[in-house]
Order: structure tokens, then sequence, then C-alpha cells
């Protein structure tokens, strides 16, 4: 169910949340307040956030406030959709279009709406702050997650690492949790011998082959080269070769269902892995909501990868 409030105030937003809930015998167990911020940039590109956010709410039942900025010299203005039910998920979902004054003042939107006693989460889906705990929105919520993958302004992980605060997280992240996963069964599978050194290969400018590349730096204390492949379907890193002292592990993308294992004195294996969507990639984020240490530890093992071209 849709509920139209156009040229609103979120003191109305509040009372028809209430009065939803209680007409439709909504469940309150909401498990946090999801923070949205979007820019004002098309139908299909908030149809597609707004389905990314449904599918999510699944595992974390919250209410989600989406925010789209439109243009700020215009009349100030908020116009309003209440979702619930069917086309909210598990959720219950405001979408807010912000005109005007309003597009530089988020905060002070949202506060009246936040869940009393539940964590505070903000989101950047598209375009992703340099800074997310120094906006509005990133000095409300206790965990801050973006979407370089999807950025489109120019940001960098360089810009993340540097703006980087306890809370801060990025999809893509979560998006390779499941190689991450796979890659230290092969080295479990190898016990006692050292890693000397480590090459990675995938999508050319996909920062989730240069965060694996942090990763890895970090986490084995070597030199780590990242390098150009062509991938096969729409998962970014095509191979991974640890260089042992007796021999090298490699960990061989297939394609986005399977991956191929060697290690030395071991035959081939084959593993399945899943390609994950956005929607999976933030409801894992949304799992932890305390700072990730090993994602910081990974933007600062950028420093000592090689890039070659």
């Amino acid at each position: 169910m849709i509920i139209e409030l156009p040229d609103t105030s979120t003191k109305a937003i509040a009372a028809e949340l209430a009065a939803a809930r209680e007409s439709h015998s909504l469940t309150t167990g909401r498990v946090l307040t999801l923070l949205v911020a979007i820019d004002d940039s098309g139908a299909d590109t908030i149809d597609d956030t707004l389905a990314t956010l449904r599918d999510a709410s699944f595992e974390h039942p919250a209410r989600v406030l989406v925010l789209i900025s439109g243009a700020p010299e215009a009349a100030t203005r908020l116009d309003a959709q209440v979702l619930v039910a069917t086309d909210a998920g598990a959720s219950e979902v405001v979408v807010m279009r912000l005109y005007g004054e309003l597009t530089s003042h988020l905060g002070a939107v949202v506060t009246p709406l936040l869940l009393p006693d539940t964590p505070v989460v903000a989101c950047w889906p598209q375009k992703a702050p340099g800074h997310p705990a120094g906006t509005q929105l990133g000095r409300i919520a206790q965990r801050r997650i973006t979407n370089l993958r999807r950025g489109g302004s120019g940001m960098t992980l360089e810009d993340l690492t540097a703006g980087y605060e306890h809370g801060d997280s990025d999809m893509m992240w979560s998006r390779i949790t499941p190689w991450r996963g796979i890659v230290a069964s092969a080295l479990d599978r190898h016990p006692g011998k050292r890693v000397e050194s480590a090459e990675i290969a995938g999508a050319a400018g996909d920062p989730s082959v240069d965060l694996a590349a942090g990763w890895l730096a970090s986490s084995l204390g070597v030199q780590v080269t990242r390098c150009s492949a062509h991938v096969t379907g729409d998962f970014p890193i095509a191979r991974l070769v640890l260089h042992c002292e007796d021999g090298d592990v490699v960990v061989a993308v297939q394609d986005s269902h399977t991956v191929r294992i060697s290690v030395p004195g071991h035959a081939d294996s084959l593993v399945a892995m899943v390609e994950r969507s956005d929607a999976e990639s933030l409801a894992e984020d949304l799992r932890h909501l305390g700072p990730d240490a090993t994602y910081e530890r990974a933007l600062r093992g950028l420093s000592g990868v090689d890039v070659e071209l």
C-alpha cells in the first residue's frame, strides 16, 4: 500500500505511520532505522533502490527513511510517500522528496521520525560522500554504508580511506565475502606454509578487486600485485595466485557460480560460489552494526599493493 502525502510535514508523516500501523495490524518489531540518501536521478534508479531495500528488509525489519534531494534552488517543499505491507517488504518505508532549503537539512528532517532506542544506520547506495561520518546523516548513525561500485561521483578507495572513521563500510566489501571465505579455506588446506607474495587479477577499475588486494596485503603481510584481466560473468575477480615457499596456491574463478582451487600436493577442487546482489550485500552489512576492523585494515592495506595496468 502506498499513501501519498504531497506538500507535507514530518509531523503528518509520523501520524500517518501510526495510523497505518493500527489499520493494517503491522508489527512494531523494527530492529533499526535506516537512513538512505539518494539524488533525484530518475524513476528507474529510485525504483531499483527501493527494490534493494525491500529485499534486504526481510532479514532486517526496519523503519526506512529514503531522502531524495531535488533542486536546492526550488521552493521549499516536502512530498512524501508512506509504503507499508507488500510495497515495503518487512519494513515500513517513507520516501521523501526534498526541495529548496530542506536539501541542506537532512538531519533535521529525519530526526522526528527516528525509532526510539534502536540503532541508526545511514546508507548511500549511489554517490558516496568522501567523509560519511562528517555528513548530517553520518553524525546521527552508528553505522555508515556506502556503495562505491555505483558511486559515479569520482570517489576512490583512497578518498574513503582518508575519510574513514569507525563504523564505515562499503557494499563492495560484503560483495566479496564468499570469495574471501574460499581463499581462507584454500590456505587452511596448505597449513604451515609461508606466503611470500600474491598476485590478483580482475576487472579494471573495479574497487572490489582493489579492496581484495588490500585485504590480502594487510592479512598476509606480503607485497600484492593487482593487475587487470577479463572476467566471466559479473564477478569482478578472475584469479588469485599465492606464491608459497613450496608452490603456488591458485584460486581461479570459473564463472559467477564456481571457483577452482589448486593447492600443492592436492587434487584440484571446485567450490560453489554465489554472486551477491546489492540487497544481499546490504543485508550482510546490517548484521554487524559495530566497527568492521577487517575492512579498515583492508583500506590501510592498499598502500602495500602494486598496480599493473
